[in-house]
């Protein structure tokens, strides 16, 4: 397999990650990087003559990954994010994609009656899920309830005002609460990705035959079959250690994304507690499913209902069932 590094520096790379890996083997060409605490891959199937065209694909995916990354994390300063913060108690415009995930998250937590929560990710102040049995005091986490709840943030969506014009998406965020993308910003990534690297394809005046899949993580979305119609394999993780892998899976079209517990838990006295927090007690969700993959035609719908799933407890399996999508659960 012949591999190379490609070298992004600058405004690229702005978290200063280590080089993006290229390689090509007998049948594909394969990129690998780091972005958002996860190793990232996109699969490229095209014919090898095609390793130029390969090649923009893999710095594009890189590009944006990092890009989308920067800009919503709430661990880089200078950012997007850390600006909202800066201005909160007053309104702020919000741009087109920053407004499309404002939506995503809204719906989220509409349809999940609450529990999906980006104001909740301020728990993590008191919440370490390292796998130690380490619990926060309730006082602690009470102590952060108020400046918790997505009701308590307002935010409009772009309209068209008298005469015509565009008055932008704005958000009032109140001073002390704090926005996490860290729920919907990988899968977005992973749904962006693929996007582009299609339309860059279909834009080659070569139009050479093609199928990609995009692995941030664990969280997967592919362009459709490899040649002859064979489906990508992709391995769930299985959520114990004794074990890499809960089942394979063939996909051919779509996406799929796994919630679960697997790498980031409490253990105290035989009791596992979930990362997975109840927005409204600010303690871990009861009886929640180790894992959960589910199947659907994009990868933020993926992620979003195998959240939803978990965060119903013991409900997940009922939630799912009426949710009319293909799902693995690993209880």
């Amino acid at each position: 397999m012949q591999k190379k590094l490609l070298l992004i520096d600058g405004s690229d790379n702005p978290a200063k990650h280590l080089a993006a890996e290229f390689s090509r083997s007998s049948d594909f060409f394969l990129l690998r990087f780091e972005a958002m605490a996860s190793p990232c891959e996109l699969l490229i199937d095209l014919p090898l003559s095609e390793q130029a065209l390969a090649e923009q694909l893999a710095l594009q995916a890189v590009i944006e990954t990092w890009r989308i990354e920067h800009k919503y994390s709430r661990y880089c300063t200078g950012n997007w994010h850390q600006q909202l913060h800066q201005r909160s108690d007053q309104w702020q415009d919000l741009d087109d994609e920053s407004a499309r995930l404002i939506a995503f998250a809204d719906q989220a937590w509409q349809l999940s009656n609450g529990l999906f929560d980006i104001t909740s990710g301020i728990l993590r102040k008191v919440w370490r899920f390292d796998g130690s049995d380490r619990l926060p005091d309730a006082a602690s986490v009470e102590a952060l309830l108020p400046q918790i709840g997505w009701k308590k943030v307002r935010w409009q969506p772009a309209t068209t005002v008298k005469g015509g014009s565009i008055q932008s998406a704005r958000i009032y965020l109140p001073r002390g609460m704090e926005l996490d993308f860290g729920g919907i910003g990988k899968e977005y990534a992973v749904d962006r990705v693929l996007g582009l690297s299609i339309a860059l394809l279909q834009q080659s005046p070569l139009n050479p035959p093609y199928a990609l899949l995009v692995n941030f993580g664990g969280d997967i979305a592919c362009s459709g079959p490899r040649a002859q119609n064979q489906p990508w394999r992709v391995a769930i993780e299985a959520p114990d250690r004794q074990h890499k892998t809960a089942a394979m899976l063939s996909l051919a079209k779509g996406a799929l994304a796994t919630s679960g517990d697997s790498q980031r838990f409490l253990l105290k006295e035989g009791k596992r507690y979930s990362h997975l927090l109840n927005p409204h007690t600010g303690w871990p969700i009861a009886n929640a499913a180790r894992s959960i993959t589910v199947a659907a035609p994009s990868c933020s719908q993926s992620g979003l209902i195998a959240s939803l799933a978990l965060l119903q407890g013991a409900e997940a399996e009922a939630f799912l069932q009426q949710a009319g999508l293909k799902y693995w659960l690993v209880e």
